[in-house]
């Protein structure tokens, strides 16, 4: 099940080419005041810390990834504000598409919600995945990515999956 949440939540770039080793910045712990998880993103993407997590984009913007932390009782607020954000970056979701499945990753519970689409610049693959990092936190990653383009950034998205876990 762990395999096939990461496939998901990564899409093609489980099949993608070893790009050369890229430049990681230091493990990033959010939200910075009261960490619940902490994960490593390269540079080149330009990792930021929001208001509920911290998000990215690839360098050539093929894919972004934010991961918002909430808990029960804000999931939907933090579902709705992502999916606002996916419609004002001009992301079309194909409801019809839509897959779901559940397992663990990284030892966290976990469900994916997986969506073929299209932005601007063509048909794109879109996840909301939703992980518990300890009791009464839910982690709630958004994945947009480019579909052609987003492979070429599997083995970052790999690492940066693996290296995703629960605060200690």
């Amino acid at each position: 099940m762990k395999k096939l949440i990461m496939k998901r939540l990564i899409a093609a770039a489980l099949f993608a080419a070893c790009l050369p080793a890229a430049s990681y910045a230091a493990t990033l712990d959010f939200p910075s005041d009261e960490p619940v998880a902490s994960i490593t993103i390269p540079d080149s993407w330009g990792p930021k810390e929001t208001d509920s997590g911290i998000e990215a984009n690839a360098g050539d913007d093929a894919i972004y990834l934010s991961i918002d932390v909430t808990d029960e009782e804000g999931s939907k607020e933090v579902i709705d504000a992502c999916v606002e954000f996916l419609k004002k970056s001009g992301v079309t979701v194909d409801l019809a598409t839509q897959k779901e499945s559940n397992g663990e990753l990284n030892g966290m519970k976990a469900t994916s919600l997986d969506w073929d689409g299209k932005d601007n610049d063509g048909d794109v693959s879109i996840s909301l995945t939703f992980l518990s990092p300890k009791p009464g936190k839910i982690l709630v990653i958004t994945y947009w990515g480019t579909k052609g383009m987003q492979e070429e950034h599997g083995p970052e998205l790999q690492a940066m999956i693996a290296s995703l876990k629960a605060a200690e």
